[in-house]
């Protein structure tokens, strides 16, 4: 727009100017300004458009030297030339933008509204700019052992992590159906990291990761933690951490060390659990404390389980905490249906 904008006041400007001549310098800028936003074709049509207001009389531009009029025209033919290039290397980039966005969303899909007896709502937000899916993971499937769900946290962030998370949430996905104990689950994911290490040089994987399977009741739920902080219970306006046994990250091998131990919790009617990856719990202020996830979660209750994720989020900027790592939230309220 603002190419169009300068060569009309320009015109307008040598049409009441009487030595307006000057201004050919001014009108020769707009091809180039062009570049920015538009295209070749109507890059082309500007610099015709200057050209052509350097030689008609009436603009008082009619006497531009041989030398500028040529130097004038060549930026012209110049600029069309650098607007077909970006305008070739922005489709580049926008279909790889949608290819990379259709590969993260089927690594990760949109998190169905309800599961079995339970209703899912949550967000994940990449620290790295231009990226869907970060170093965060989380997913909720229904099976023949219930319903469980797991979120972990990869080391590090970005797309450098996300070959891990495709990884471990294979591994989940499979394990969920196969393996009739939660703790052989996260032995599986821990077996696929350790595989994955050993695979590339001088490489060191882990992961932290939360576990929860779902009698077919909903009335309780079985939690398995790997390094990762505990599930947040949400009770008649109140928040608690879990009570559960931390078990060691996935990716060390769970052989040879102390396994992680299943812990079981009982659900009330209107429970509802909260699971939440470090970029949350560590966000800081400007005096470097901590985001207090359960105190704020049990002021926000009262918004409904559906916006909570999001108004955990608006609520984090709203304090001024900092988020530098990838942040994800997960919550998941049963409902149960009637026998």
């Amino acid at each position: 727009m603002l190419p169009v904008l300068l060569l009309i006041a320009v015109t307008l400007a040598t049409l009441v100017t009487p030595h307006a001549s000057d201004l050919g310098f001014l009108l020769g800028a707009i091809p180039p300004l062009a570049v920015l936003s538009y295209g070749p074709l109507a890059t082309a049509v500007l610099g015709v458009l200057v050209i052509t207001s350097l030689l008609v009389p009436l603009t008082h531009l009619d006497r531009p030297g041989d030398t500028d009029l040529l130097t004038i025209a060549f930026v012209a033919l110049l600029s069309v030339f650098v607007s077909y290039v970006r305008s070739h290397r922005d489709a580049q980039l926008d279909t790889e933008r949608e290819i990379g966005e259709a590969v993260q969303r089927a690594v990760m899909p949109p998190l169905p509204e309800r599961v079995g007896d339970l209703r899912c709502v949550g967000f994940s937000r990449a620290a790295q700019d231009g990226t869907l899916l970060g170093g965060d993971f989380f997913d909720v499937r229904d099976g023949p052992y219930g319903v469980r769900a797991v979120m972990g946290d990869v080391q590090g962030h970005g797309l450098a992590a996300v070959r891990t998370v495709v990884a471990l949430l294979g591994a989940f996905r499979e394990a969920a159906l196969d393996q009739r104990a939660l703790e052989a689950v996260a032995a599986r994911m821990d077996r696929r990291l350790v595989v994955d290490s050993s695979g590339v040089r001088h490489a060191e994987l882990f992961a932290t990761a939360v576990l929860l399977e779902f009698s077919a009741d909903t009335r309780t739920v079985r939690v398995v933690t790997c390094g990762h902080p505990p599930p947040l219970l949400l009770r008649a306006g109140r928040a608690r951490e879990l009570t559960v046994a931390p078990g060691p990250p996935l990716g060390i091998g769970l052989l040879g060390v102390e396994p992680p131990k299943e812990v079981t919790v009982t659900l009330d009617p209107d429970d509802c659990l909260l699971i939440a990856t470090d970029g949350l719990w560590e966000a800081r202020d400007t005096a470097g404390r901590f985001y207090p996830l359960p105190e704020r979660l049990a002021a926000l209750a009262d918004t409904g389980t559906a916006a909570l994720p999001d108004a955990l989020w608006e609520d984090v900027r709203h304090l001024g905490h900092r988020v530098d790592d990838d942040a994800s939230v997960l919550v998941l309220t049963p409902e149960r249906s009637p026998r």
